[in-house]
């Protein structure tokens, strides 16, 4: 017994972040009580059930995590051998919302219809796929990988991914999602920051222009054919389509600002009445109105929090395939957040991003929760000596 102990200590002990699981179970009940909260009453009118939404979310999530602790126990170098495999099937997947099985939710066409009356969106597949097979790009290419050709090689795995997003979904957002995601990690791998700097300056600042632009421009058009092109419109005077396409973003902001800084009170929402999809990418600007700007505050420090354990699980990875998937998932989590966070508070145009663990959405669940399960067994490798 104490020669087995003694090996152990020589060894060192695997590691598991407790911490990590701590937020994630917090960030999930919290977002379980704030659903229920504000779909009580949309659930109520569409299906008779004001708990229809909460029912479906909470057997998404057991299910979410019973999958993420069955993923946690697969050693995660399982994934070199079978990423690209992974990342093929999900840009057949998207494919197949071109076919008879695709199906058009609001106008969208980004899902394939399941049994049993379900639905499946191929664009969460497609993040994972990338999480786990740009890694092994860059290490294939070792040392290659810090070249300009070798940077072009890693875009074009990334940028085709984001594409097939793009065209065979029409998720503009997502695509940009999935494309940052592989600028992330290339910035990461690269032993040069200057460059990213000045690349990033210029590009916020021709960002920038543009807007000024846009706004002398197009804000003179009543409307337009590309919706797109109208939800620029829109975003730059929302007031003036206040009625229409403008109608979303400003109860959003009203919710906002009826809130406070302590809120309402758990429940007390009057804008969840009136905005469209409130359960989905808006939940944010009904927390804000039932728990003020306190309420929302408290999600960003559990958000900064999960950020945290994953930069810690991605700096001691014992290898670097390790360190990049988990680099990978903070990136997607922490873009995700940050779109979602700009569009409710009118900062950028609607995209349709949703509040990674707070709003609804089956797949979305899944995956992410699939995702944290691939952090958990990166986690286990690591070894924490006495």
């Amino acid at each position: 017994m104490e020669k087995r102990q003694r090996e152990r200590k020589k060894q060192g002990e695997h590691y598991f972040d407790y911490s990590l699981l701590a937020v994630l179970i917090c960030l999930v009940c919290f977002g379980l009580v704030m659903l229920y909260s504000t779909s009580s009453y949309s659930a109520l009118v569409d299906y008779g059930d004001s708990m229809f939404y909460f029912k479906r979310q909470i057997m998404f999530c057991a299910a979410g995590f019973a999958g993420m602790m069955v993923v946690s126990r697969i050693n995660y170098h399982f994934y070199i051998k079978w990423a690209r495999y992974f990342y093929y099937i999900s840009i057949v997947l998207m494919l197949l919302v071109q076919t008879p099985l695709g199906k058009t939710v609001n106008g969208a066409r980004r899902w394939i219809r399941l049994p049993f009356g379900q639905q499946f969106q191929p664009a969460e597949v497609t993040k994972i796929a990338v999480v786990l097979f740009i890694p092994v790009v860059i290490i294939k290419l070792g040392k290659e990988a810090r070249t300009s050709r070798g940077i072009g090689r890693i875009l074009m795995w990334g940028g085709f991914s984001a594409l097939c997003v793009y065209k065979l979904t029409d998720n503009l957002s997502t695509a940009l999602i999935v494309l940052g995601i592989t600028c992330i990690l290339i910035f990461v791998m690269h032993p040069e920051t200057k460059p990213f700097i000045a690349l990033v300056t210029a590009g916020i600042a021709a960002v920038i222009a543009i807007v000024w632009a846009l706004r002398r421009v197009l804000v003179m058009s009543v409307t337009s054919d590309n919706f797109r092109l109208q939800r620029i419109i829109t975003w730059l005077d929302p007031e003036k389509y206040a009625s229409d396409d403008g109608y979303q973003t400003l109860q959003g902001l009203y919710a906002i600002g009826s809130g406070g800084f302590f809120g309402k009170g758990l429940g007390n929402s009057a804008q969840k009445m009136i905005i469209p999809e409130v359960q989905n990418d808006m939940i944010l600007s009904v927390i804000c109105e039932e728990l003020g700007v306190f309420g929302a505050l408290m999600i960003l420090v559990l958000f900064a929090m999960l950020l945290y354990r994953l930069l810690f699980i991605a700096q001691n990875a014992p290898d670097m395939y390790g360190s990049m998937v988990v680099t990978g998932i903070f990136a997607h989590i922490a873009l995700q957040v940050i779109l979602n966070v700009a569009v409710v508070t009118n900062l950028i145009p609607t995209t349709g991003i949703t509040l990674p663990f707070i709003s609804y959405g089956g797949t979305s669940i899944l995956f992410l929760l699939a995702e944290m399960g691939i952090a958990f067994a990166v986690s286990r490798s690591i070894r924490i000596d006495e």
